[in-house]
């Protein structure tokens, strides 16, 4: 795959006994391999703030690592099976979320990247949501849509 792509990104929160809600979106990024990982890089803006926050997801058969540094700053480990705590900084304050991953599926083809990671989210302890994120990773000027 090139080093010039787009990552569309899709997550799906479902709180108890209520309908999911689907957030969806498309950056322009960097995809490279180095150590047996494969790398995606991309700027997420943040809206009513100037500063951006830089995403780095760091990818391995059985996890999936996502770093945020800027306006949000977080390092949330998804590892099949396994929990997870994290302390999710934003402007507003400090929040200790529980990451329990139950699957991570990654298909890779040789124009795309496909990874969905299934994982319950907890805040303070309590059980917050069953989530999916879905991410999708061509070269840019394929162009991307997700379904």
């Amino acid at each position: 795959m090139t080093k010039e792509v787009l990552v569309a990104v899709k997550g799906l929160q479902f709180a108890s006994g209520e309908e999911g809600e689907e957030i969806e979106s498309i950056y322009p990024g960097q995809y490279y391999e180095k150590n047996g990982a494969r790398y995606i890089l991309y700027e997420e803006p943040m809206e009513g703030y100037d500063q951006v926050t830089k995403v780095t997801i760091k990818i391995k058969p059985t996890e999936m690592v996502l770093t945020k540094k800027g306006i949000i700053n977080v390092r949330m480990d998804f590892v099949e099976k396994q929990k997870n705590m994290t302390n999710y900084q934003t402007p507003f304050g400090s929040l200790l979320f529980g990451v329990d991953t139950s699957s991570i599926q990654i298909q890779e083809k040789e124009d795309d990247l496909q990874i969905q990671v299934d994982y319950v989210l907890d805040l303070n302890y309590e059980y917050l949501s069953d989530c999916k994120i879905e991410i999708l990773v061509k070269p840019k000027e394929e162009g991307i849509a997700l379904q």
